[in-house]
């Protein structure tokens, strides 16, 4: 992750802005272990920069939830708030180089609001969930031009070269989110993907509550999917093989086929090197028979207008809620010492929580930095939030 060692953390005074970078306030940690979160704006993306001690060095860095891509992203409003606030940098990972001129000209990157605003019509659609190397989307969408292909990756670098690739090749058929595959399926419209493919997930065989596929996930994945659309599972791991196989026993009125070590177009390199290993490849594929009635969710993440005060922060601060329909954690506060304080929030289903913050400045609340994903469970969370804040 790109990050700067300075000598000495000078928080400037904001609003301001450093070059074509904006720092809008710092929000510092109220719990031991002082950390400070510097809001920032860049290329229409609002994201936090993280400060913190590190020995007898300053960090800064990107905060995790927020992150956003590319890099280039990251490193170039580091270099901008350590030359801003005259910090002496000791040492970093952070090249001063400018955007690569392949992440310059594409518009494949969308942001999550793109889908859940308006999801794309009009073709047939299929998504990829963790394409890793991007070798099996990139094939996909070269040899399918009439198909968008929707990429969901998490790993940094693996989206920065899809998007190179996807520039030299000049593909106009397939967009790129940086996502939880089991959060983004909330907001698929019913019956309208023909693939899900799931290769090579990682089998998480001691925590198998964190695998892609689950019960929750199946029945999204069924819903999204038009009658006869595919969820394609790729695995090298046997107890997930075993474990999807039992999974897609669950929901009545689908079909599954099942296929051992079974050659296809385009392999990824783990692939690649799990067969030089000799092991085996399982594919065990799920066939939606249904056709699924349109999702329908009541309500909306607007706050209630009247003044929240101060008082209720210590009351609900690193408090635990649990419900029926899931969650809501106050997990961390933070003072923001340019008026107001801040929340960070984990919400939602216990599968599939959703990460982000709550901002309070003037008496009146906002996320940061994007809406939650507009799923029942964040609905009810949010539901019992606005309660909360108002007592």
């Amino acid at each position: 992750m790109p990050h700067l060692h300075i000598e000495t953390f000078h928080p400037i005074p904001l609003p301001a802005t450093s070059g074509d970078v904006a720092f809008d306030f710092i929000a510092t940690s109220r719990g031991e272990g002082k950390e400070s979160l510097i809001a920032t704006r860049y290329k229409g993306r609002e994201f936090f920069i993280l400060h913190k001690k590190s020995g007898e060095k300053d960090l800064l860095k990107s905060d995790k939830i927020t992150r956003p891509s590319p890099n280039f992203l990251i490193k170039h409003s580091l270099l901008a708030y350590a030359k801003g606030s005259n910090s002496t940098i000791l040492d970093s990972n952070v090249d001063t180089a400018g955007e690569n001129v392949h992440l310059q000209t594409h518009d494949a990157l969308k942001s999550v609001d793109f889908f859940a605003n308006s999801f794309p019509t009009g073709s047939e659609m299929r998504l990829e969930v963790g394409f890793g190397s991007a070798r099996h989307l990139l094939h996909q969408a070269a040899t399918n031009p009439e198909v968008l292909f929707i990429g969901l990756e998490i790993h940094k670098p693996s989206i920065e070269q899809a998007l190179k690739q996807i520039t030299i090749q000049h593909l106009t058929n397939i967009m790129i989110l940086d996502y939880d595959a089991r959060l983004f399926l909330e907001f698929v419209p019913s019956n309208t993907l023909s693939r899900i493919y799931v290769h090579f997930p990682v089998p998480w065989d001691k925590k198998p509550h964190r695998r892609v596929i689950g019960d929750a996930f199946v029945n999204e994945a069924i819903r999204a999917l038009a009658p006869q659309g595919r969820l394609e599972l790729r695995t090298d791991s046997e107890n997930y093989y075993r474990f999807a196989l039992e999974t897609y026993s669950h929901p009545s009125y689908v079909s599954f086929e099942v296929h051992k070590n079974r050659d296809i177009a385009i392999t990824s390199k783990y692939e690649d090197r799990w067969k030089k290993m000799e092991k085996n490849i399982y594919d065990v594929t799920l066939i939606n028979d249904l056709e699924s009635p349109e999702k329908v969710l009541e309500g909306d993440f607007s706050f209630t207008t009247t003044k929240i005060e101060d008082a209720i922060l210590p009351i609900i601060e690193r408090q635990l809620f649990r419900r029926e329909w899931g969650f809501l954690h106050a997990e961390a506060s933070f003072d923001i010492r340019e008026g107001g304080w801040m929340v960070r929030l984990a919400m939602g289903s216990f599968d599939r929580p959703e990460h982000l913050y709550l901002i309070v400045q003037n008496g009146h609340a906002r996320y940061f930095p994007t809406l939650p994903v507009r799923s029942s469970a964040n609905l009810n969370a949010h539901i019992l939030l606005n309660e909360l804040l108002h007592g």
